[in-house]
């Protein structure tokens, strides 16, 4: 379905956001992103990177500066009049300036803030969610770029979206999207995933001929399910196949899937833990607006980039990085979806084609960090195209 205006999707029951056909929105786009093309601009150490963190207040060109209605002049009167005779009544009532104490020493636990993710509720992703603002208000999605949308069109704050699992690796999805839309990784939540076999109240597990879910969370659950003797049946998420329990009021079929959803749709936990292996799913936290990078705490930096072609031109952008002594937790490539095939040699008939590819890369450092602007700053004597995607603090909690 299309996504509607704010005030009917929040009067009504809350259903997933589909995707928006039609119009480009990146004229909607946060512009102020780190998109660098380096390739135009001098060799330099460390040009215009060290305003990443200035950078990272301008606000939003669409923005619009509310103008009230002009009121008759004597309304403006009496309120001045009444205003004056407020004002030198106690100073001390005024709002005072916040202080460098005052931003760092705040806390955000998510109060108001409306933030998006693939599924119905009960879905991994909404757990996630929760464990990154605890009291925030989430908001369903029907597919990935549904909830990147949401984000760029108002309709929430934020988006937490997977992008990579211990089992089954990273969601390639999620970084052609990061790529496609101006949004900026704010943060990170490692969660560790505990697969729940849920089923009808009263029902036993040995009394189950089926179970259903995901098709990756019965790839993580292959022995369990193998010593119970049920037939998997593949869904398109692990919520969805818990409320397709509860709904149908299938006796003979379970489901797996989380604890929340076993509360949200009324369901039994059977069993938990039934995963073969520890699987721990990372998902990422994405804003409209970047976050001013610190280093009062570990940061982590995801940029992409593309380079020119030549011998040891991957080995010599990775190498900025270990001069330095900046670890890389993360490389993903990805072949160019606007040119997927560069020609070695025009004159030749036959000339060999292969994969142009875009690289991906967590490193362990803040853009606050002058090694980190300095790495940045030689990777573009390599890169034709660079972009900081964001710059944000670790979860070491899992």
């Amino acid at each position: 379905m299309a996504l509607r205006a704010a005030g009917s999707i929040w009067s009504s029951p809350i259903r997933p956001l589909s995707n928006v056909d039609g119009s480009d929105l990146r004229s909607q786009h946060c512009r102020f992103g780190y998109d660098w093309d380096f390739s135009k601009s001098p060799r330099r150490e460390c040009c215009c990177l060290a305003v990443l963190a200035q950078r990272a207040t301008t606000p939003v060109e669409d923005d619009k500066p509310f103008t009230p209605l002009v009121e008759s002049s004597g309304a403006i009167d009496k309120v001045e009049d009444t205003e004056s005779s407020v004002l030198h009544k106690d100073i001390n009532l005024l709002p005072k300036p916040l202080s460098a104490t005052d931003l760092s020493s705040s806390v955000d636990d998510g109060t108001k803030v409306r933030v998006a993710y693939q599924g119905i509720a009960g879905a991994y992703s909404e757990v996630a969610a929760l464990k990154a603002y605890p009291k925030c208000e989430t908001v369903p999605c029907e597919h990935f770029e549904a909830a990147f949308k949401a984000v760029e069109l108002w309709l929430v704050d934020k988006a937490v979206l997977p992008i990579e699992n211990s089992v089954g690796g990273s969601i390639h999805r999620n970084y052609d999207l990061l790529l496609r839309h101006r949004l900026h990784i704010v943060g990170e939540v490692q969660m560790a995933v505990n697969h729940c076999l849920l089923g009808l109240p009263g029902v036993q597990k040995e009394e189950l001929k089926s179970v259903l879910s995901h098709p990756q969370a019965l790839s993580h659950c292959e022995m369990t399910l193998s010593n119970l003797g049920v037939v998997s049946l593949g869904t398109d998420d692990t919520a969805g196949a818990a409320q397709m329990v509860a709904t149908g009021g299938l006796r003979d079929t379970g489901a797996i899937a989380s604890a929340r959803a076993a509360e949200i749709y009324g369901l039994d936990i059977l069993a938990e833990k039934i995963q073969d292996d520890d699987v721990v799913t990372r998902f990422l936290i994405l804003a409209r607006e970047p976050i001013i990078s610190r280093t009062d705490q570990p940061y982590k930096t995801s940029i992409v980039f593309t380079l020119e072609e030549g011998p040891g031109v991957l080995f010599k952008a990775l190498a900025v990085f270990a001069l330095r002594n900046i670890n890389l937790s993360k490389i993903e490539s990805r072949p160019q979806r606007n040119r997927p095939l560069r020609v070695v040699d025009d004159s030749n008939k036959r000339s060999a084609k292969y994969f142009d590819y875009l690289f991906y890369i967590d490193f362990e450092a803040s853009m606050a960090e002058p090694r980190a602007q300095n790495a940045l700053a030689q990777l573009q004597e390599f890169a034709r195209f660079l972009r900081v995607l964001g710059c944000y603090p670790i979860d070491t909690v899992v």
